[in-house]
Parts: C-alpha cells; sequence; structure tokens
C-alpha cells in the first residue's frame, strides 16, 4: 500500500507542476478525488471530476469536491468548445472502451489534455510475459485475465503514434523508471515504467 501511495504522490506532483493556478479542471475518471483535492490545495483550480463509480463520486463528495456519475464522453458534450482550462486522464486511458473518442472529445473541451498510463511495453512487463507465457501480473497489473484490467494495454510508442496519426501535438512529455520516481533518460518505450503527456490541437 506504501508503494501504491509513492505512485499516487509522484503522479500529482508532475501533473500539479503543469496546471496553472485557479485553472479550470476537468478530471476524467475522478476516483475518490485525490488528484483533485491536490490540485484544489497546492493550485487553487476550479475542479469537476466524472466516474462512474459512485462509491467514488460519493468519496468526492464526503471531500468537498464537485464530481458527477455518468459516462465520461456524455459529460463533455454539454460542455462548449474550451470551456476547460486543462482536461486530465490520468490512469484511466487504458481503462476506456474508446480511448479515442475520448480524448479527441477532451482535446474539443480543453485548452491541454493531460493524459498519464502505466507503460505495457516496460521491460519488466516484456520478460514477465515472455519468460511465463500468461498474461503479465505483478505490482502494477495485479489483476488475472478474468478481470481484464487494463482493458487496453498500451505502450509509449503506440501513444505517440496515436498522437502522430491524429495530428495531436505533444506538448511536453514525462517518463519515469520503474520507480514511477526518477526521470528515465533514454529508451522510453523500454525502460519507463510510467508516461505522462500534455497535448494539445495540432
Amino acid at each position: 500500500m506504501k508503494k501504491l501511495l509513492e505512485k499516487r504522490t509522484v503522479d500529482m506532483q508532475v501533473i500539479g507542476e503543469w496546471v496553472d493556478p485557479q485553472s479550470r479542471v476537468l478530471d476524467l475518471g475522478c476516483g475518490r478525488g485525490e488528484l483533485m483535492d491536490y490540485l484544489v490545495q497546492a493550485k487553487q483550480v476550479s475542479a469537476v471530476g466524472v466516474d462512474l463509480d459512485f462509491s467514488r463520486i460519493s468519496a468526492c463528495v464526503r471531500r468537498g469536491l464537485s464530481a458527477y456519475q455518468g459516462d465520461m464522453t456524455s459529460f463533455m458534450r454539454a460542455f462548449p468548445e474550451g470551456h476547460f482550462d486543462r482536461v486530465i486522464c490520468s490512469r484511466t486511458v487504458h481503462e476506456l472502451s474508446d480511448p479515442a473518442g475520448v480524448i479527441l472529445e477532451a482535446l474539443r473541451v480543453g485548452s491541454t489534455v493531460t493524459v498519464g498510463f502505466v507503460n505495457h511495453g516496460f521491460w519488466k512487463n516484456r520478460t514477465g510475459a515472455l519468460l511465463h507465457g500468461r498474461k503479465v501480473r505483478n505490482a502494477v497489473y495485479t489483476t488475472s485475465w478474468e478481470d481484464s484490467r487494463p482493458a487496453n494495454p498500451l505502450t509509449i510508442l503506440d501513444f505517440e503514434e496515436f498522437c502522430r496519426v491524429k495530428s495531436i501535438r505533444v506538448a511536453r512529455r514525462a517518463h519515469l523508471l520503474g520507480d514511477w520516481r526518477t526521470p528515465c533518460p533514454l529508451l522510453p518505450n523500454l525502460l519507463a515504467g510510467y508516461a505522462l503527456y500534455d497535448l494539445a490541437r495540432g
């Protein structure tokens, strides 16, 4: 549990450095509101979250946060273009049934979109599948195949190719080693355990 908490803290710190003070933020797949709460406290943002899970939304409300239970794409369609300064999709994109549609809609309603995901191309994930011949299961991917998590495992190369094909501009990126703490200086698709991207319309 301590390691998971440390990873969440580093994730929030990196995103927090990218978020402008007092900006309007939408958190897609907001969970129990840890990231929103951090940004409200650290950057005084005006934040709203959306998640399908009622218990998670209830946890957000108990924190005093604004959160909506429902489909994130339908929620975003209710807002005009550029309504939010930043849309955040942290640790959510690999669980979506239509990740491309969500990201493109987020780019419509947000000036900037932050996407964070576990890199399935990380060397430990590769060697685990090669040596054991089974679905990757480790400290990051804790579920068995029938639970289908993540539903859409992706790599850094996959994501950057998607951005290129869709003419999405990568404003900045952060690649972290397997400890999710130390910057990855080279070969990120092989050596980075986690990746964060700031996206803008091309």
